[in-house]
């Protein structure tokens, strides 16, 4: 990856531009820093700005190979489970495509194409495309300038390639830190002239059914007389146990490899370990990305069958947000997508 990342600063290796906004999202990690919770605040903001944003991802686990447009039809295995969470919730244009220039170049020339912005998603090892605008995002636990370069750690390059960002966003910041703790944490790496760095934290929607959305549950008045089974397939689940082990009787947590592709027999196993359980004060839980797995036509059925409520995951900053909202809007409105917002 070094050597990679030299030929392409040294202009060896061809770096693409596109004549359109586009803002990357990206970790240096394994996984678990809170990527697709940054794309989703990205893509609300930009609709409550009037502004549509196109996404292009990878398409991680997809079945399906090359350019893909999200249409109706598409679920999680041809097009991947964020994509599909992008396309079912926020209904705007998604594509995926391993090769992210092939990618960007279809969806400029898409007939009709009429997005202000393309937001670029798990971009930050696809240097083969310049984004106008890079965020890096970061668990506040597991900061990446702490870290090292597999197989002694969990990042996928060395810290340094941070200095790529235009943006650091850590994410999964605890909700009570102080201004101390923070400016004490931004001190701990070198931070380049035309950086900013924002803290997030994260926070949880209402719990809704699986098949009825408009079925809920209230966190405060609810879950606090319910045990959790909670099943997930993602990469750090901890967050959400411990959040739900803060309001609920008890959680018992069934995890699963990330992207894991459910099937009948799993969802047997899980209802039967939840009626293992006695009372009937009881529900089943699992995330927003697991679901897009659970709308397969195979299983589907099934899920009808069960009671499993959904949990969304949400980022909330803990300053500074009209500070980062201005970033974003004024970047996509300005004329040029190469322009130097930050001062570089």
């Amino acid at each position: 990856m070094f050597v990679r990342n030299l030929l392409y600063t040294k202009g060896i290796f061809k770096v693409h531009s596109f004549d359109v906004h586009s803002i990357g999202v990206g970790n240096l990690s394994m996984g678990g820093d809170g990527k697709s919770p940054m794309v989703e605040y990205l893509i609300s903001l930009c609709k409550a700005n009037r502004l549509k944003p196109t996404v292009l991802s990878r398409g991680y686990r997809r079945e399906t190979r090359g350019f893909v447009y999200a249409q109706p039809h598409h679920n999680s295995k041809t097009l991947g489970d964020e994509p599909y969470l992008f396309y079912s919730k926020y209904d705007i244009s998604v594509a995926v495509d391993e090769n992210r220039v092939r990618g960007m170049s279809k969806i400029v020339k898409m007939p009709g194409f009429d997005s202000e912005v393309i937001v670029l998603d798990d971009v930050y090892q696809h240097r083969s495309v310049n984004p106008g605008l890079l965020i890096l995002v970061s668990d506040f636990q597991r900061p990446f300038y702490s870290d090292r370069v597999l197989p002694s750690g969990r990042l996928r390059e060395f810290p340094e390639s941070a200095n790529r960002a235009d943006i650091i966003v850590f994410t999964k910041t605890p909700e009570r830190i102080t201004a101390m703790e923070m400016k004490s944490m931004i001190k701990d790496f070198k931070l380049l002239a035309h950086q900013k760095v924002f803290f997030c934290y994260t926070k949880y929607g209402e719990l809704f059914h699986a098949s009825n959305p408009k079925q809920t549950i209230n966190t405060l008045k609810e879950l606090c007389h319910l045990k959790v089974i909670l099943f997930s397939g993602i990469a750090n689940p901890e967050p959400m146990i411990t959040y739900l082990s803060e309001y609920a009787v008890s959680v018992h947590p069934i995890t699963y490899p990330d992207h894991h592709p459910y099937t009948l027999q799993d969802l047997e196993q899980i209802q039967k370990y939840f009626e293992a359980f006695t009372t009937q004060q009881k529900i089943i839980v699992t995330t927003e990305k697991d679901l897009m797995r659970l709308k397969n036509p195979a299983i589907w059925s099934k899920v009808n069958e069960m009671a499993i409520y959904v949990l969304p995951i949400n980022f909330s900053f803990k300053e500074k947000q009209s500070e980062f909202d201005d970033l974003i809007i004024n970047y996509v409105r300005r004329t040029k997508p190469y322009a130097d917002l930050l001062k570089k």
